[in-house]
């Protein structure tokens, strides 16, 4: 044992990640630079904080995440019919366009418009990726115990 030990909740951990769907790239840090978050403070979803729990500092890794082990499987109940009075008029509402929602806590919600009708919106607020399998690439750099 050289003392190194792997990530555990609560570290903050530098790393370059990327994120794949059907051969469709997501995300990809490696040609930027990287970036680094504290596991836990909910800056990614928490199913690929696991991927991460153990690895060693300049481990390189790829996952192949079914759906919920990575965004979640589709939930029909997050798609949501709102009327068309609910958004600005000046707002394009353009299908496939992703729109932010403010919650009365603060908080945003992003949905997925799916269709727009003179009277009704529809919005699906699963996660863009829910249901996919992903490929989830990482390259740890750093680690900083917490």
């Amino acid at each position: 044992m050289s003392g190194m030990s792997g990530i555990r909740p609560g570290d903050r951990v530098t790393l370059h990640y990327r994120i794949a769907s059907y051969g469709q790239e997501i995300a990809n840090t490696f040609p930027e630079a990287p970036e680094t978050f504290r596991l836990g403070d909910g800056e990614i979803d928490p199913r690929l904080e696991q991927a991460l729990i153990g690895l060693v500092e300049g481990e390189r890794q790829v996952f192949e995440l079914m759906p919920w082990q990575a965004f979640g499987e589709r939930d029909e109940a997050q798609v949501q019919t709102m009327p068309r009075s609910d958004f600005p008029t000046d707002l394009a509402l353009i299908p496939e366009h992703q729109i932010d929602f403010e919650l009365p806590n603060g908080q945003s919600l992003t949905g997925t418009l799916l269709e727009a009708g003179p009277e009704t919106v529809r919005i699906d607020f699963n996660h863009p990726l829910a249901g996919l399998p992903i490929e989830f690439e990482v390259h740890i750099l750093a680690i900083e115990h917490a």
